[in-house]
């Protein structure tokens, strides 16, 4: 099954000049969400993940049964103001504006390892501020895992120093 098949483009969403990707096709058909929760789950069998970062709100639709699968817990990522008592924050940019996102204090431990997942690897600003969530509580980044990378954005060199998987790369 070729799940790139799946992902409609949207012009102009949200914003002029930009250009979403959208994965909601591949989560609606039950063999192509199968096929990529499989995917995700071999790649990160093999990296002994204590557990699954995921970013939201996308991110946890993929990061959720992949936590399942491996046998390991999830923590959120969210949007400024979402989650209960102490938290980091941090914010980022994005390709068409800036946002904040917070984690837990007691979210992860110092050492452990994890995986960061989420949809789509665009600029890389997402994925860099998620990043220093984790290291700031003192967790170990084994990669990142995302269902598209979209190549002409060059997200991956804001990354470098993670391994990154991606399921599709555009």
């Amino acid at each position: 099954m070729n799940l790139e098949t799946y992902i409609r483009d949207f012009p102009g969403f949200p914003k002029p000049g930009v250009l979403f990707k959208d994965i909601t096709p591949i989560l609606r058909d039950k063999n192509a969400f199968s096929e990529m929760i499989e995917a995700f789950t071999l790649l990160l069998k093999v990296q002994a993940i204590d557990c699954v970062v995921a970013i939201e709100a996308r991110g946890y639709l993929l990061g959720a049964p992949v936590a399942y699968a491996l046998g390991c817990g999830i923590v959120p990522i969210r949007k400024e103001g979402k989650l209960p008592g102490p938290t980091y924050r941090i914010e980022y940019s994005l390709e068409y504006g800036a946002e904040i996102m917070e984690i837990q204090q007691d979210a992860l431990k110092p050492g452990e390892r994890v995986c960061i997942i989420d949809d789509v690897l665009a600029t890389g600003g997402t994925l860099l501020g998620a990043t220093q969530l984790v290291h700031t509580l003192g967790a170990s980044i084994v990669s990142i895992a995302v269902l598209l990378e979209i190549t002409n954005l060059f997200g991956r060199s804001n990354l470098s120093d993670y391994r990154i998987d991606s399921l599709i790369r555009n």
